[in-house]
């Protein structure tokens, strides 16, 4: 077996900004496996924000041995960006070789069109109220906040599309003071959920304080290990392929996370269709799937997801699975 790596970059059709900053690109790492006359293809994108980079990524995947199996990756690779792309291409790879789609190969139900969100990055009110109508006929919108002054940017977002449901993200950017005082705005203005309102090392003050609408674990969920502690403070959780480190511990969380009474939602960071594809599969009947990042994409793989409206379809094999 072997395992190549890819650096490949992706133009965004604008620029994407949250309230850690802006990107005008996708920079992600493509990993294919070669072996037994078949190839498999992962995606995953590196976040600084949990200390990852395009080269500590690869460096840690040149560390694993030849014919490395899904079942030893696990134990080798920690959660994160690394093991999610060995994964999805093995995943992949057996896929191809077997002739057997990965649904079946994982016991999940087979893959259909999934509702999706459409995120709107953060910008001046102005900015932001002109994006809302433009996509104001999606039925759910989703906006990145985050800041101290963020009641300005929900009531532009607001009018600008009046019926579309609206998830906020505030990315950590809040503390709980803030939070505390933003929180009946965001019912009066139709809120349907609030994701991640502060600092996953701070988080406890959200047992403490009113939750008066659905509060989505992000920064603060990666893997099965990181439930304990949500307990009380979080309603749903962000299941994201590059923080679970891949599909197969993705599959695992979602089950877990069901069975302790947590809502789910499935995220991605800003990647290309390939990095969606095997997202696709834990997605399905989600109350929430925030798989748009090839929506916001100018570029794409050779054979991306196809999407009508706010419908996102399942990867054709050509590209993954």
């Amino acid at each position: 077996m072997t395992l190549t790596l890819h650096q490949d970059s992706f133009r965004l059709a604008q620029a994407f900004t949250i309230s850690r900053g802006s990107r005008t690109h996708a920079h992600v790492l493509s990993v294919e496996v070669n072996r037994n006359g078949a190839t498999g293809f992962g995606e995953c994108v590196p976040y600084a924000r949990y200390g990852e980079s395009l080269e500590s990524v690869a460096e840690q995947i040149r560390t694993l041995p030849a014919g490395i199996t899904r079942e030893a990756l696990q134990d080798l690779l920690k959660p994160g960006a690394a093991r999610n792309a060995v994964d999805c291409a093995l995943w992949d790879w057996e896929a191809k070789f077997t002739g057997t789609p990965v649904w079946k190969l994982a016991g999940l139900p087979e893959p259909g069109p999934t509702e999706i969100t459409y995120t709107l990055s953060l910008d001046t009110p102005e900015r932001m109220e002109e994006e809302a109508r433009k996509h104001a006929w999606r039925p759910l919108l989703k906006i990145k906040l985050g800041t101290p002054d963020d009641m300005p940017r929900l009531e532009a977002v607001r009018r600008g599309a009046p019926n579309s449901r609206i998830i906020v993200d505030a990315n950590e950017g809040w503390t709980a003071a803030v939070y505390s005082d933003l929180a009946p705005h965001l019912l009066r203005l139709g809120v349907a959920l609030v994701e991640q309102p502060l600092p996953a090392a701070d988080d406890g003050m959200l047992a403490e304080i009113a939750r008066p609408l659905p509060v989505c674990a992000d920064e603060s969920v990666h893997d099965r290990a990181s439930l304990a502690r949500l307990k009380g403070k979080y309603d749903l959780v962000n299941i994201k392929l590059d923080k679970t480190g891949g599909l197969t511990e993705a599959i695992a969380l979602r089950r877990e996370a069901e069975a302790a009474g947590f809502g789910i939602m499935v995220g991605c960071m800003v990647g290309s269709s390939l990095a969606m594809a095997p997202a696709m599969l834990i997605a399905q009947n989600a109350p929430y799937v925030d798989l748009d990042a090839p929506l916001l994409l100018a570029e794409d793989r050779a054979a991306p997801m196809k999407t009508e409206g706010a419908i996102l379809y399942p990867a054709a094999p050509a590209l993954w699975g």
